[in-house]
C-alpha cells in the first residue's frame, strides 16, 4: 500500500457536522470531503418517523450517531444511487429508493480522483485525494467501496412518506440518474432536492444522465409552489433563485 494513503492526511475523529435549519430539520455534511463529493444530507424529524434524506459517502458510521442525537433510527431515503449519496446506506434498516437506482449493486465508487473519473468515463481532472482528512489513524483511502445496501421499500412518483404529524411526496425526476427523487413538503414548501437542482453546473453527462429528461423534470419543478429548496450540494435557496437555475439551465443546457 502507498504509505501515503495512511500517513499524508490528518486525523478528524469529528467527521460530521450537524447543524439545525430548523425545529425539525437538520443539515448533515462531511466537511472533509473536496468539492464534488461533499454533499449534504437531510434529517426531517416527525412526530411518529424520522426521515434521513442521502447518507454521504460512508467513510465513517453514520447511524449510530443519529441514533444518539435523535433517540431512534430514522428510514432512510436515497435520491439516487451515487456514492455521496449513499455510502452509508448499509448501516440502515430501512431504505427506501427508486427501483431504477441500483442501490443493491451500486457502482464501487473510489476517493482518489483519478480512478473515479476513469470509473465514470469522464475526463474531468480531479484531485488526486478527494478527501482532506481521514477518521482514523488506520483508514485505508484504497478500500474504500460503496457498500450495497437492501431497499425495503420502493419509491416511485406520488408517494408518500408519512412522518405522522406531516407528510413529504415523492417526485421521480429523470435526468441526472434514471431514477433521481425529491420530496416535498407542501404544507410549507420545502422541497428536498437531491442533485436534481442545486447552485451549480448540474451534471447531465454521467452515465444514466439523460438531458432531455433534466430538462423534462426541471419544467416540472418550475411549477411547483416551492418556497425553499434544502439541496444535495451547497447552500440552500428561495423560490426565485430556483426559478433562475432553472431558466438558466433551460436556456443555455
Amino acid at each position: 500500500m502507498d504509505p501515503a494513503t495512511r500517513s499524508d492526511l490528518p486525523v478528524e475523529p469529528r467527521w460530521f457536522r450537524f447543524t439545525a435549519v430548523d425545529e425539525r430539520t437538520t443539515l448533515i455534511e462531511e466537511p472533509h470531503v473536496r468539492d464534488l463529493l461533499r454533499a449534504n444530507a437531510w434529517h426531517r424529524r416527525g412526530r411518529d418517523r424520522d426521515v434521513l434524506v442521502d447518507c454521504g459517502l460512508g467513510v465513517a458510521a453514520l447511524a449510530p450517531l443519529l441514533r444518539e442525537r435523535f433517540g431512534r433510527d430514522p428510514v432512510l431515503v436515497i435520491t439516487h444511487a451515487h456514492l455521496d449519496r449513499m455510502g452509508s446506506a448499509y448501516e440502515f434498516d430501512e431504505v427506501w429508493a427508486h427501483p431504477l437506482e441500483a442501490v443493491g449493486d451500486p457502482a464501487p465508487g473510489s476517493l482518489r480522483g483519478p480512478v473515479l473519473a476513469a470509473q465514470l468515463g469522464m475526463d474531468w481532472v480531479l484531485p488526486p485525494m478527494l478527501l482532506n482528512a481521514r477518521p482514523d489513524r488506520g483508514y485505508d483511502i484504497d478500500g474504500y467501496r460503496v457498500r450495497p445496501a437492501k431497499p425495503t421499500r420502493d419509491l416511485t412518483d406520488g408517494d408518500v412518506v408519512d412522518l405522522g404529524d406531516h407528510t413529504l411526496t415523492v417526485l421521480h425526476l429523470p435526468g441526472h440518474s434514471p431514477g433521481s427523487i425529491a420530496l416535498f413538503d407542501a404544507r410549507d414548501g420545502t422541497l428536498f432536492s437531491g442533485d436534481v437542482l442545486y447552485d451549480d453546473e448540474l451534471l447531465d453527462n454521467l452515465p444514466g444522465s439523460d438531458p432531455g429528461q433534466y430538462a423534462r423534470s426541471l419544467r416540472r419543478l418550475r411549477g411547483l409552489p416551492v418556497s425553499r429548496t434544502l439541496p444535495g450540494h451547497g447552500s440552500s435557496f428561495d423560490r426565485p433563485r430556483l426559478h433562475r437555475l432553472i431558466d438558466d439551465y433551460l436556456r443555455h443546457g
